[in-house]
């Protein structure tokens, strides 16, 4: 290992966020810095053209660009996200037509909102850390949403095993470890479902047992296990498993989003009287902009399809390609005063599909960006204004978000303490 990966490797875990930025201004901003990390040549991208660049998928291409460790806990082996061209496009049809049904994202909402409502009722006077709790209510909602209902323990258990899984893919030690740990139960589970549903009625007794739901006909959970591909086959048990938990953990994964929301409305009590008196058009704005503001994502990675140029540099095929999320989000000249949070900028108007990006560029439909993103919008812009409602007061912690670590939230988990509801 060559001195330069050395560094650029340990650099990155020593600063996190700040990585990408740190390393584009020490080359005086440019939009390509070669660099070395996770164990090859690397270049750096940044920049309005380098969103659509990094997302055309004749340039780029996702098969061998995710490190083994971020496979074995964050995304899974087998997944959609590692496929390309034909195949890639085909699997996501499955999603898309799952994710992005207005009616199967109004349905999931309605759920959360549900949960949420059942979460704080009674529970006046009382401490509650608001990282767990909404990552309980989204892990209940969204499994029975995917045809898999869960008792109130068993979602406790599923949440804590996707934060796992989100919360270890970046690092090394105990973190890691209880990421492949929550991964393989989760996915033992569901593969395990997919197995009973395909046995067609033969349910052996489980937390993700098809016969405590009597309508799994027309659910993500039926459409993943009866799914086929091209060539006729349907997905092993384990891969099925995977793409299910792609489905689970992302939107368990918004609990970060719902918790920055809560930090924002601490930070700038003003915006909850804007969010009660707004309505959609204000919550969405809001959602919008605790995606730009909030750090979530710090880069995403592919390869080089091909010998490649961009801004006058050559790529050479195979080098890793690293497009810097964070940095583009604190953009001045992507955003007017990008370090000021401030709703306002989406107010009246959707963003450019490649200008917020926390969950990709390119097209949801047949490229890489995540067809969940419509569901991530909803949630939040839901959630949000049901905390605005909430009567909470915030206990002396610390609610310092470490940029150094990813995926980093507030140290404390930010523990509210509730009252009656506002109105």
């Amino acid at each position: 290992m060559s001195a330069l990966l050395t560094e650029s490797t340990l650099s990155l875990m020593a600063h996190g966020y700040a990585w990408a930025p740190d390393l584009r201004r020490a080359h005086d901003g440019a939009p390509l810095v070669r660099t070395h990390l996770f164990g090859r040549p690397a270049v750096l991208l940044h920049g309005r053209e380098a969103v659509a660049f990094f997302y055309d998928e004749s340039r780029t291409q996702r098969h061998g660009a995710v490190p083994a460790p971020v496979l074995d806990t964050l995304i899974g082996r087998g997944a959609v996200h590692t496929l390309d061209g034909p195949a890639h496009r085909v699997r996501k049809e499955l999603f898309v037509s799952l994710l992005m049904s207005p009616d199967g994202i109004d349905a999931l909402t309605d759920g959360v909102l549900d949960g949420w409502r059942d979460a704080v009722t009674g529970r006046e006077g009382r401490r509650m850390v608001l990282f767990d709790e909404v990552a309980t209510v989204l892990a209940r909602a969204v499994c029975g949403w995917v045809g898999l209902p869960v008792p109130d323990d068993a979602a406790r258990e599923i949440a804590e095993d996707c934060v796992a899984m989100v919360d270890g893919f970046a690092t090394a030690g105990p973190r890691h470890l209880r990421a492949r740990r929550a991964r393989r139960r989760q996915e033992q589970a569901l593969a395990a479902a997919v197995t009973d549903l395909r046995a067609q009625g033969q349910h052996p007794d489980g937390i993700f047992s098809p016969s405590r739901h009597a309508a799994v006909a027309g659910s993500p959970l039926e459409a993943v296990a009866l799914y086929r591909e091209p060539d006729g086959t349907p997905l092993d048990p384990h891969t099925a498993a995977v793409e299910l938990l792609n489905i689970i953990r992302p939107t368990v994964a918004i609990t970060w989003f719902a918790v920055f929301a809560a930090h924002a409305l601490h930070r700038h009590p003003g915006h909850r009287d804007l969010l009660r008196a707004g309505g959609p058009a204000q919550a969405r704005a809001f959602a919008h902009e605790v995606r730009r503001f909030y750090p979530f994502v710090p880069f995403v990675g592919a390869l080089a399809a091909r010998d490649l140029t961009f801004a006058g540099d050559h790529i050479e095929a195979g080098t890793h390609l690293l497009l810097d999320v964070y940095g583009h989000h604190h953009d001045p000249e992507v955003w007017e005063r990008p370090y000021h949070f401030d709703p306002g900028r989406f107010l009246g108007r959707e963003p450019g599909r490649d200008e917020l990006i926390p969950q990709g560029g390119g097209e949801a439909r047949t490229g890489h960006r995540c067809p969940g993103e419509d569901i991530t919008v909803s949630l939040l812009a839901a959630l949000t204004p049901a905390l605005a409602e909430l009567d909470f007061t915030v206990p002396p912690q610390d609610l310092s978000i470490p940029l150094n670590r990813i995926p980093t939230r507030p140290r404390s988990g930010f523990v509210i303490e509730t009252g009656a509801p506002t109105s």
